[in-house]
């Protein structure tokens, strides 16, 4: 049944007209009245619907019941991303939403080729969140992945961020996968841009309580390390566990 993300309260017996966005996807895949969808509105659980109406560029639908279904990973994982390339950015923010990252935040480091400020940071900011949206309703995640404010990388040590693991992507890392403790519910994750984090950056990271981690024998392209880091932590400990 298709599925539509919509940034409106939601409630059964609710009648009203989907934002513009989301009632021209339901033309274009040609759906008709009385035909079903499901509606989310990030806050939890999904809204079963159906189409009551539709205009030109309209849209109507009637909300019929709420099932409070929970597709979140138990493990709180923050993605701290340096921010790569447009495409391969969209990328990592794409596949982040699907493997149940809570948080992304993204910060501007010293080998970043890529750099935002003013209304440019946030057109951008808001360009990611439309891609975690619709990677949302694709994999039926019923919260949005929260994706933050640019910061620089220091800003972002500064704020002493909490974890229960702590980790710092490094091709030259102290530590490997296997050697990770057996449980914990909150990790912090570091990913570098192209040329990874400095020397001085991965320096600071780790006298902030950071562990070095290297994945393997090869070395990976910033927008394959997020999702691979990702799946091996809900592995470990979420939703793969």
């Amino acid at each position: 049944m298709p599925r539509f993300y919509v940034d409106l309260p939601l409630s059964v017996g609710q009648s009203f007209e989907l934002p513009e966005a989301v009632a021209r996807h339901v033309q274009v895949l040609r759906m008709q009245p009385t035909e079903s969808l499901h509606l989310f509105n990030g806050q939890g659980g999904e809204f079963a619907a159906e189409i009551s109406a539709m205009g030109k560029k309209t849209v109507s639908v009637q909300v019929n019941s709420f099932d409070a279904v929970d597709r979140e990973s138990p493990l709180n994982l923050t993605l701290v991303q340096a921010i790569s390339a447009a495409d391969r950015m969209d990328y990592t923010v794409q596949k982040a939403a699907e493997l149940g990252v809570t948080v992304l935040q993204p910060v501007i480091s010293q080998y970043c080729q890529q750099r935002y400020s003013g209304e440019r940071a946030e057109r951008r900011l808001a360009h990611w969140q439309g891609i975690a949206a619709s990677a949302a309703e694709q994999c039926g995640r019923t919260r949005l992945m929260e994706i933050r404010p640019i910061v620089t990388f220091n800003q972002f040590l500064a704020s002493q961020a909490k974890a229960e693991l702590k980790l710092l992507m490094c091709p030259t890392g102290a530590v490997e996968y296997a050697s990770l403790p057996e449980e914990a519910s909150s990790v912090i994750v570091l990913v570098g841009p192209e040329g990874g984090y400095s020397p001085e950056e991965d320096n600071q990271a780790i006298a902030q309580g950071y562990t070095s981690l290297i994945l393997g024998p090869r070395i990976f392209r910033t927008e394959t390390v997020a999702p691979v880091i990702a799946s091996l932590l809900q592995l470990r400990f979420g939703d793969f566990a």
